[in-house]
């Protein structure tokens, strides 16, 4: 049983959740860690001495006494160790360092076009995370750039293979169908790569930042395409095969159904994806020609683009009922650039409200993800320091 495997309850204490006590400060000392943890002070000083050899943990100096000897004090480096982290989106990729606390060192937003095909787009966007790493003086402080690098996390904006980095059968990514992303990064960095599906990475990073307390939760991203990320336990949940949460085409009621990029008609993203937007748009003779423009309309009030969004909004909502009906999360949140409208986020969530039951909905948080444009990355960048915690 790997760390990602085991159950919520046998984590408890273990390497992962030390390292997040002490990142989030709610421990400074074996002695905290003990407490928290339930576990004996000689367990606990034993998995810390495997952080700190693994340089996830180190220790800064003498703290207050309460009696006895002084507690030596521990926190995660801030300087030395990163990792890389990059968001691809369909024309935008988010690429960052981040230090092993989950922190964002350094991040910029790149122009991508996701149909040069991955051979082009990853290189460069490795080849800027490199650039990040060594352009950091706290990363160079002692030694190579490139041994800083602990790690580097990817998230595709299609369906992913997790456990071998192969991407299957993606929408809207001409000439990635059956990449191996994992394998062609291996022979360009010398540091593990891990890649996941984007809207994983965002559900990893909200539920880190701002819900790392509760068990169950389910995060939309909703954007050009739509999706959702699934966490059950405390823990990101893949299914079988890492495709659990694409809500992507299941089906809702449509008349007429639009067809799916999938060969099927009325997927909910051939309804309420951003794409579905700009195109219903056009079909009803307004020249808009992104997302942006959409958007636009609808901040400004327009009467097609407005009903084109609650429309969407009911459709994510009914296929959300579901979702919460069967698996009774705590939080739905919704992120992604149609997060911010409006109409689409009141429209699903009294469809929610109607459609689930009194149970489901009796203490469910439905909201806005709210950690931001980083939100991907600091993802990404977990998913690379629970793989390291994990080695250690």
């Amino acid at each position: 049983m790997t760390i990602d495997e085991a159950p919520r309850d046998v984590l408890r204490g273990g390497p992962r959740e030390l390292l997040r006590w002490v990142a989030t400060g709610a421990a400074v000392s074996r002695a905290d860690l003990s407490r928290l943890s339930g576990l004996s002070p000689s367990t606990v000083s034993q998995r810390v001495e495997a952080l700190i050899s693994q340089g996830l943990l180190e220790e800064t100096g003498a703290g207050r006494s309460r009696g006895g000897r002084r507690p030596r004090q521990l926190a995660v480096p801030t300087g030395g160790a990163v990792v890389g982290a990059i968001d691809l989106g369909a024309h935008h990729a988010r690429v960052g360092t981040l230090d092993l606390s989950g922190r964002v060192v350094q991040a910029r937003t790149l122009p991508v076009r996701i149909e040069d095909g991955p051979e082009a787009v990853l290189g460069a966007l490795l080849a800027e995370v490199t650039t990040l790493v060594g352009g950091d003086p706290a990363a160079s402080a002692d030694g190579s750039a490139a041994d800083a690098l602990r790690g580097i996390g990817i998230g595709i904006p299609g369906p992913v293979q997790h456990a071998t980095g192969r991407i299957v059968s993606p929408s809207r990514m001409p000439g990635w169908n059956g990449f191996d992303v994992a394998a062609f990064c291996a022979g360009r960095v010398d540091v593990p790569v891990i890649v996941d599906n984007d809207a994983n990475l965002m559900a990893l990073g909200a539920h880190r930042t701002a819900h790392s307390e509760l068990d169950h939760a389910v995060y939309i991203k909703a954007g050009t395409g739509i999706g959702s990320g699934v966490i059950s336990s405390g823990r990101l949940h893949r299914g079988a095969q890492g495709s659990a949460g694409d809500i992507s085409h299941c089906r809702v009621v449509a008349d007429p159904a639009p067809p799916c990029t999938c060969g099927n008609a009325g997927c909910l993203e051939a309804v309420a994806s951003g794409a579905a937007l700009v195109t219903a748009l056009r079909g009803q003779g307004v020249p808009v020609s992104d997302l942006t423009g959409v958007i636009r309309l609808i901040d400004d009030g327009d009467r097609q683009a407005t009903a084109l969004a609650r429309q969407a909004g009911r459709a994510v909502g009914e296929i959300l009922a579901v979702v919460v009906n069967f698996f009774n999360p705590q939080v739905v949140a919704i992120g992604g650039r149609l997060a911010d409208c409006e109409p689409l986020l009141a429209s699903m969530r009294a469809t929610l409200y109607e459609r689930c039951l009194p149970l489901a909905t009796q203490t469910l948080l439905i909201e806005r993800v709210a950690a931001g444009q980083d939100v991907g990355i600091t993802g990404a960048a977990h998913l690379v320091i629970d793989h390291v915690v994990a080695a250690a």
